[in-house]
């Protein structure tokens, strides 16, 4: 992709995206994020139930996109890709698109394991493109920003890890916590996916006025969030991760209150510092000095963090909100598109929240 003019102002310059499977919730919410996008179109968009339809017309909320057809294939020349096909089938699908060297950011969660055994334990089934794992880049800005810069394959984090490494890494990095962390987290019902649907046991009537744990110990996020924190642990201390994810009657949003028993003693003020320090010069997180709700970052790409310390048992208590549909899936994708494609990493996603 030589055309790109690397490190330039290329505000003027639009580059052409390719979305496949727009038709779930990620794949649509990246289609309303780069409407307004200064120097990205949606160029195609797949969707294997709906091609030959309008996207205004499948999907009401995109009506400004007017005569834009989905596609049953990306059937015209993009300048990067995003795929938001379920896990396990999205490699497939990336891979001919990196091999031909186009940046490729995959929601799934196909890239996100570095291991080919690990995906197959967690999974169910082998690798479809183990050769290209060495490739990936694990897309959490805040953590790997340079060398998602330099890469053409990104692995999206899930919304549950992301939430959970946001809250934990300055802590961790700073080596002032134990080998074993707690992540104790909520989201809302899209998380699910649209393809879900009633007959899932997602329907309003058997979510609404219910919360309920699942896949207790046993969520295929969890070796996500301890191969991420593990990247980042100071002096060598990889923590120990016992994830339990709840269904919560809410629509969008991530609520993950993390737990760690501190090395030395730390004091409240010490810890914000710790935080501040770690997140200054990143846009799309920040350090609250209040415990902050679900409500706070829906519809944008922030994530705010809330660290305190337990000071009678000496444990680190932290909280991370985001919104599960953006800064968990297509708004941190457009972020790691902006970072490959060198334009300013902010552009399209400097939205605030949608309150109440």
């Amino acid at each position: 992709m030589d055309c790109y003019p690397s490190n330039a102002d290329n505000s003027t310059v639009t580059y052409r995206v390719g979305i496949i499977n727009v038709t779930g919730y990620a794949g649509m919410e990246a289609a309303r994020l780069l409407w307004k996008h200064p120097a990205a179109k949606l160029a195609a968009a797949t969707g294997r139930s709906l091609a030959g339809q309008r996207l205004g017309e499948a999907f009401p909320h995109l009506a400004n996109y007017g005569d834009f057809t989905i596609s049953a294939d990306i059937d015209t020349e993009v300048d990067v890709v995003m795929s938001a096909l379920p896990t396990a089938e999205s490699a497939a699908a990336c891979a001919p698109f990196v091999r031909k060297g186009i940046p490729t950011i995959d929601i799934a969660a196909d890239f996100r394991l570095r291991d080919p055994a690990a995906f197959e334990e967690w999974f169910g089934k082998p690798h479809p493109a183990p050769d290209l794992l060495p490739q990936a880049v694990y897309g959490l800005t805040e953590i790997n920003r340079e060398a998602i810069r330099e890469t053409k394959l990104v692995a999206n984090p899930g919304c549950y890890p992301a939430t959970a490494i946001l809250a934990l890494a300055p802590a961790v990095a700073a080596g002032i916590t134990g080998d074993h962390v707690i992540v104790d987290a909520k989201s809302g019902v899209s998380g699910a996916g649209r393809g879900s649907g009633a007959g899932g046991g997602f329907g309003y009537s058997e979510t609404n006025e219910d919360v309920t744990a699942y896949k207790i110990a046993n969520h295929n996020h969890q070796p996500e969030m301890a191969q991420e924190l593990a990247s980042i642990a100071a002096g060598n201390i990889a923590p120990r991760v016992t994830f339990v994810p709840h269904l919560v009657p809410m629509t969008r949003g991530i609520h993950a209150t993390c737990y760690a028993p501190l090395r030395r003693s730390v004091s409240k003020a010490e810890i914000m510092e710790i935080y501040r320090d770690f997140y200054r010069g990143h846009p799309f997180t920040s350090v609250s000095a209040t415990p902050p709700h679900t409500k706070h970052t829906q519809g944008n790409n922030m994530c705010l963090v809330h660290p305190t310390i337990d000071e009678r048992n000496g444990m680190l208590v932290a909280v991370g909100v985001l919104d599960n549909l953006v800064k968990g899936a297509a708004g941190q994708a457009i972020q790691n598109m902006n970072l490959m494609l060198g334009i300013d990493e902010e552009a399209g996603l400097d939205l605030p929240a949608v309150f109440p």
